[in-house]
């Protein structure tokens, strides 16, 4: 492997040339130095001159790097003479390629005396030295009189890939940073760059001023600056000088490089670096949450007021004036901003997140004008009500306003346990769906009937619904499969599998129901069929709510561990729950809406049925419809009942240590745990404490284990406690020839 190539004019030193930044540039330097120099006759005048390598001091001592030595290739150096004529971009590649291309055997010398090889005066070798030591003052004489320089891990990295010492203009002692490119932003001690710069140049990496596509990493001393935002824009990993000091470390082991993901996360510079946090207008739990969230990612907090305050977070929902006019430099955020800057696991700018006041200057000129009694002061009410409905429309507190309360609602339909969830306060608040008119206006009629007025309800709560899909598909799921997410993915693909599951199978089949409905209602007479369309839809519904029904619990499971075990996520669900689309709901309250959906759709029906007429046709498919639904939803149940029972099965497996793999059966069932203490010598010892599981068709008998191995892991990173039981036999319940019932009997 070439890095770079070098070229001898004649007697004179060497000119190194980095091969990296070889382009168009340098074909135009060979048409001044290399003048008339023909391709065909090229390497004829091309005289040679003779390398050697010298190992210094400990180098020469090192058995490895000796061994290696016999390995490793150096490319040999012509000397190229000067005549007239011209030579083009084309030829001077060429030449690029002979001189990349030769190699010779070298000789290897062994000295403790550098003097004596590296004054420089020795022009018939191009020498190459090999130190271990880059602070020693056997490398400072060598540095200082332009010797080339390498260290041990480049000739043990070059041997064992077989290539050739690269050419470098600079001493390089290892390949860590082989490849990389660094851009510095926020540096103010001039002498520490200069340090750091060394570091990453003996190291193989090379510096770049300005920042482009072509740096691989930003070091950043600050959050501050324009390198700074254009690193997390481009995903530009943004790292601390620490991560160059720690590779450092690492310089003699030759198979270490410093571009590895798992080592250079560790050195993530934190977002919240060089801000001062300070909340406003949340809650005590809130603002502490904030506040640890702060530290944990880099930042500090403290008091509304304080002169040390780099930003204020404000709660815009809750706080309709600042208690100070804030200086110039404090940033008066939106916790947006807080928020987004975790999920992004960088710091967000701050201009698209400034906090504004209810009562700013365009709301009041609003609100003002509204009382002017002009001649056209209507038409200008009207338009500026439009404008002031526009400018307070973010602070809606939901869109989804409790609907009208039906007396029907109170009767409650046995459909089993889907419907047991609204009983409990959280869902009945869940579960309020706001009323919206209709896309267009229904036929003038002065009296609607009643039968008319539930099926128009029907549709309105099931266009609230697929909007409620909508939002969840829109606002959480979309974003989160996103490719080239700012920091890397928020949830690994099995996860969002996991906490979605079959949404949009259930927002398809409900898309459908929704347009059937409105051309119903806009259309309507008293013998159009509501029915018809349940059934029409009844398949598609088993189908799409079966599975996500089935694993609801592991959904919610999913969330609830991902929000406390990766930071980002939360920072997500925080954004996405405080705007108006979710109506201030978690991610887990609008997921529980398929849950709820079908319930309410069967009460909606019943309710129509009260209000169709017995000759009317739609009567009998109604009463269709509700049964199908009721069919579905006890299908979902059973189903579900076998989802679980399953699940027990495989708590057992997990739990008892050798269990055999024979347990698991579709058609097995646990019927009970007992905790019980042998009696017999068989098949257990007399008085041990046993653990019975019986089944349907088998038992299962085990012992508590005296020592705990270790946990089960899940692909999604979910942990098992160790197995606490110990397998003692699987005994057929045909092998049972008697059960006693021994009872306790009080002495007399």
């Amino acid at each position: 492997m070439a890095d770079s190539s070098i070229v001898t004019l004649g007697m004179a030193r060497s000119l190194l040339l980095d091969s990296s930044v070889y382009d168009s540039r340098m074909a135009e330097s060979a048409k001044d130095v290399f003048l008339g120099l023909g391709s065909e006759d090229m390497e004829e005048m091309l005289p040679r001159v003779e390398t050697r390598v010298v190992l210094v001091g400990e180098a020469g001592k090192n058995g490895a790097l000796v061994k290696a030595m016999q390995a490793v290739r150096i490319m040999e150096v012509p000397v190229v003479k000067i005549k007239g004529g011209e030579l083009g971009a084309e030829t001077g590649e060429k030449l690029i390629k002979s001189i990349v291309n030769m190699d010779i055997n070298v000789p290897c010398i062994k000295t403790d005396n550098v003097k004596e090889f590296g004054d420089g005066e020795n022009t018939e070798f191009e020498t190459v030295f090999v130190l271990t030591d880059f602070a020693s003052p056997d490398y400072i004489y060598l540095y200082k009189h332009d010797n080339r320089i390498v260290g041990p891990p480049v000739v043990l990295h070059c041997a064992g890939r077989e290539e050739p010492l690269p050419f470098s203009s600079r001493p390089l002692y290892s390949t860590t940073m082989l490849n990389l490119s660094l851009c510095f932003t926020g540096f103010r001690n001039k002498e520490e760059v200069k340090n750091l710069v060394n570091l990453v140049h003996h190291m193989g990496g090379t510096i770049r001023k300005d920042f482009s596509t072509k740096v691989t990493h930003l070091i950043a001393y600050s959050t501050h600056g324009e390198k700074y935002k254009l690193a997390v824009c481009m995903g530009t990993p943004i790292l601390t000088p620490t991560w160059i000091h720690k590779a450092w470390e690492h310089r003699d082991d030759v198979s270490f490089h410093a571009g590895d993901e798992e080592f250079r996360t560790e050195f993530k510079v934190p977002p919240f670096q060089d801000c001062v946090l300070s909340f406003l207008g949340f809650s005590d739990e809130d603002k502490t949450n904030m506040e640890e969230r702060t530290i944990k990612h880099g930042g500090s907090h403290l008091e509304v007021g304080d002169q040390k305050c780099t930003h204020m977070v404000v709660e815009e929902n809750s706080v309709k004036e600042l208690p100070f006019v804030p200086s110039k430099r404090l940033y008066v955020v939106k916790q947006e901003w807080f928020w987004g800057t975790i999920q992004m696991d960088a710091r967000a700018g701050e201009s698209i997140y400034f906090y504004q006041k209810m009562d700013s200057p365009v709301l009041k000129k609003a609100v003002s004008l509204l009382s002017l009694n002009t001649p056209n002061s209507n038409r200008k009410r009207r338009r500026l009500r439009e404008t002031l409905a526009q400018l307070t429309k973010e602070t809606e507190i939901s869109p989804f306003p409790p609907p009208r309360k039906r007396p029907s609602a109170e009767h409650s339909m046995s459909m089993g346990s889907l419907l047991d969830i609204s009983n409990t306060p959280e869902t009945c608040k869940a579960l309020a769906e706001h009323s919206r008119p209709l896309k267009s206006s229904t036929p003038a009629v002065l009296k609607q009937s009643a039968r008319w007025q539930v099926s128009k309800e029907l549709y309105q709560t099931e266009s609230n619904y697929v909007d409620i899909l909508t939002t969840v598909l829109q606002l959480f799921k979309v974003p989160l499969e996103k490719e080239g997410q700012v920091g890397g993915p928020i949830l690994a693909p099995e996860e969002i599998k996991t906490i979605f599951g079959s949404i949009p199978e259930i927002f398809d089949v409900h898309t459908r129901i929704k347009a059937d409905l409105e051309e119903l209602v806009m259309d309507w007479s008293e013998d159009k069929s509501v029915g018809d369309i349940i059934l029409k839809y009844s398949k598609d519904l088993v189908k799409a709510y079966l599975p996500f029904v089935n694993f609801f619990e592991m959904s919610k499971e999913t969330i609830v561990r991902c929000e406390k075990q990766k930071p980002r996520f939360h920072a997500f669900l925080k954004i996405n729950q405080a705007k108006p689309e979710c109506g201030r709901q978690t991610l887990v309250e609008l997921l529980i809406r398929p849950v709820q959906r079908l319930p309410s759709v069967a009460l909606l029906l019943n309710d129509i049925k009260k209000h169709t007429a017995c000759n009317n046709p739609d009567k009998i498919t109604l009463e269709k419809a509700i049964e199908s639904l009721k069919e579905v939803m006890t299908h979902i149940n059973e189903d579900k009942r076998k989802i679980e029972g399953q699940k027990q099965i495989f708590d057992v497996v997990y739990e008892v240590d050798g269990c055999p793999a024979n347990l698991l059966s579709s058609h097995r069932s646990l019927v009970h745990r007992v905790e019980t203490i042998a009696l017999g010598d068989k098949p257990c010892d007399r008085g041990e404490h046993v653990t019975l599981f019986l089944f349907n068709d088998c038992l299962e008998i085990a012992r508590k284990r005296h020592k705990v191995i270790s946990t089960f892991r899940s692909p999604l990173g979910q942990t098992r406690p160790a197995a606490q039981l110990k397998h003692i036999t699987l005994m057929p319940l045909s092998q049972i020839r008697r059960v006693l019932d021994l009872q306790d009997t009080e002495g007399v």
